[in-house]
């Protein structure tokens, strides 16, 4: 009986000197768990932001992070709904792309409320300020497209101009640039929200009201898509399409000659940046508030 009771007061006094090592999580292989980083998408139906995705999960194979990739399908209150799911879930920080600029605000906020930074992508936030936001030029993209299309028309220039989500600062910042440039050839805007579907219905009853044109600039290339379609059909196969953000499909129709040209923003650039970004805020590192991305015309 005393060697029993020796035994036992042994092993608690062994228990009580080599307490587990405090805040260490581990896997059930032994092996510490990854730090989790939320990533929040408009939609990822967009080639654009799947790309973008791509690049982040590129740069995250060689960091020690776990992704979780939620789609906010391009509707705020399901934004929301993410940016509050990846907070219970105890993320490090959180990547957003905005589906809109102003009603992503409280959802930042929150973010903010639990000390999570929050890095924009593409799209900034408007009303609070967020730790780095990572976009191309999109202000100076627009200038490009207009400045190519009055250098491929000069004053015979005709332009219609399909806009991107009212209240996105991608779709807001590449109008101001376009029209900075061309506002006084631009004969119809109309909103097609990003979307190609949208784009080829907006630009059916454009061609349909008889409105006299000769070039298409798009927000992005699934408008610019659309709107080709659209101009095919009718036969106007002569209407300079130009588009932005070069994903595959608008290279590709570039290259045969269907649409004449896109801006060439870098979605993969973006993602991977914003995963350095935030491995870097997360290593206790400085970070600038805005990285830019560099924008190239193809045609």
């Amino acid at each position: 009986m005393k060697k029993k009771g020796l035994w036992l007061v042994l092993t608690m006094v062994l228990f009580v000197a080599c307490p587990a090592e405090k805040g260490r999580t581990e896997s059930s292989g032994g092996e510490s768990k990854k730090q989790k980083i939320g990533v929040v998408v408009s939609t990822l139906n967009n080639p654009f932001f799947v790309d973008l995705v791509s690049g982040m999960r590129a740069q995250a194979s060689s960091l020690p992070y776990e992704l979780v990739v939620l789609d906010s399908q391009n509707d705020p209150s399901k934004e929301l709904a993410n940016v509050e799911d990846l907070i219970t879930q105890g993320v490090s920080a959180i990547l957003i792309n905005p589906t809109d600029s102003d009603a992503v605000v409280r959802a930042v906020m929150l973010a903010q409320d639990a000390s999570i930074p929050v890095i924009s992508l593409d799209r900034s936030v408007n009303g609070v300020s967020v730790t780095a936001h990572i976009a191309s030029d999109n202000i100076s993209g627009g200038r490009m497209a207009g400045e190519f299309l009055l250098q491929e028309l000069g004053e015979r220039l005709a332009v219609v101009e399909l806009e991107g989500i009212t209240g996105a600062s991608a779709a807001r910042e590449r109008g101001q640039g376009f029209n900075d440039v061309v506002k006084k050839y631009v004969v119809v805007r109309q909103v097609a929200n990003f979307d190609r579907t949208q784009g080829l219905h907006v630009m059916e009853n454009i061609i349909q009201s008889g409105t006299r044109f000769n070039a298409v600039f798009a927000h992005n290339d699934e408008m610019a898509l659309g709107a080709m379609k659209a101009l095919q059909d009718a036969g106007l196969t002569e209407v300079l399409v130009v588009g932005f953000d070069a994903t595959d499909d608008a290279r590709s129709a570039v290259s045969s000659g269907l649409m004449r040209a896109t801006i060439a923003q870098k979605p993969q650039d973006i993602g991977m940046q914003g995963m350095q970004v935030a491995h870097q805020l997360l290593s206790a590192q400085k970070v600038d508030s805005y990285y830019p991305i560099s924008l190239v015309l193809v045609e």
